[in-house]
């Protein structure tokens, strides 16, 4: 009887030390919530489901979801990922991740295309992590370096415009941001922001009346209506420095530039560790994207802007 007992015992912890491989599962759901359909935000999406499909083969499928813009849509979404169960949820864009985090407390949450989690999350003690079960990657850039490129490219300017939508919490932080390192600088600022599409084009044409050159964040509603500022700022000769390098193909002349897509890369080999090696998304920190300098050869050609060789032209 004792050797049976023995035999069980040593077969159990066989099992136990087994368990993480021989139980791992067999496949994976991922819910993808996304603000908007931008090239930015696609090319996010796309690096992190080829990253992810890398990692896991057909292991892993993808239930991806647009919310065309409306915030309301990301919570239906969300909720709907919470219903079916999935493994992870991909929130692309903040709007998308807060409502992830209402959804959701147990299932772990990647965002990508988030400036800063902090604000967005409201957690006021920030170490690097949320202690949640949320996470991801940031699409910021460093205030200083993008006034810099204001500075390089237009050192007699007297007046900058913060054009930005205010239903963005992440476009107000870098707004806030920027602002106080601008009027170091000598600059005058003033913001100017739109509620939604509607007044984008009244909003551009009062900074443009005002400003000697304008700055936009990354702002999904500004992305979104880029052909329109690009027509009422190049009519009125007003240059933009943008936020991110999509924006800067739409309506800019200059750029600290991340790849989207290398930020999705870097998002999808997360959900990897969390999916398959069990990571603790509560304590995965906060990665980043490295940036560099890039403009718009046709918006500076028509406004007649000589750029430093330093910066690189975005491909058309």
């Amino acid at each position: 009887m004792k050797k049976i007992l023995t035999l069980i015992l040593a077969l159990t912890m066989v099992f136990a030390l087994a368990a993480p491989s021989a139980f791992a599962a067999d496949s994976y759901t991922v819910g993808v919530c996304q603000l908007v359909q931008h090239p930015a935000l696609d090319a996010a999406t796309q690096g992190f489901k080829d990253a992810l499909t890398k990692a896991l083969g057909d292991k892993v499928s993808f239930v991806e979801q647009n919310a065309s813009g409306d915030s309301a849509t990301c919570a239906v979404i969300c909720n709907q990922f919470v219903s079916d169960e999935v493994d992870l949820i991909l929130a692309n864009a903040t709007p998308a991740l807060l409502a992830a985090q209402a959804a959701t407390n147990k299932i772990p949450v990647l965002g990508t295309s988030v400036t800063d989690y902090a604000s967005a999350l409201d957690i006021d003690d920030w170490k690097g992590c949320t202690g949640t079960n949320i996470s991801g990657t940031s699409d910021g850039v460093p205030a200083k370096e993008l006034a810099a490129v204001v500075k390089e490219l237009f050192p007699d300017a007297k007046n900058v415009g913060l054009l930005y939508c205010s239903g963005e919490p992440n476009s107000k932080f870098q707004a806030d941001e920027i602002r106080p390192v601008l009027e170091e600088m000598g600059y005058k600022v003033a913001d100017f922001t739109f509620a939604d599409s509607n007044d984008v084009a009244a909003v551009t044409n009062n900074a443009c009346d005002d400003c000697d050159v304008l700055y936009i964040p990354t702002d999904n509603t500004a992305a979104s209506n880029a052909e329109l500022i690009n027509n009422v700022c190049l009519e009125k000769k007003i240059p933009v420095v943008a936020g991110e390098e999509g924006l800067c193909a739409g309506c800019g002349v200059a750029t600290l530039s991340i790849s989207y897509y290398d930020l999705g890369t870097v998002t999808g080999e997360m959900a990897a560790k969390i999916l398959s090696e069990g990571a603790d998304v509560s304590t995965m920190e906060i990665e980043y994207a490295p940036f560099a300098k890039k403009f718009n050869k046709t918006n500076c050609d028509i406004l007649g802007i000589t750029v430093p060789e330093a910066y690189e032209a975005i491909a058309e």
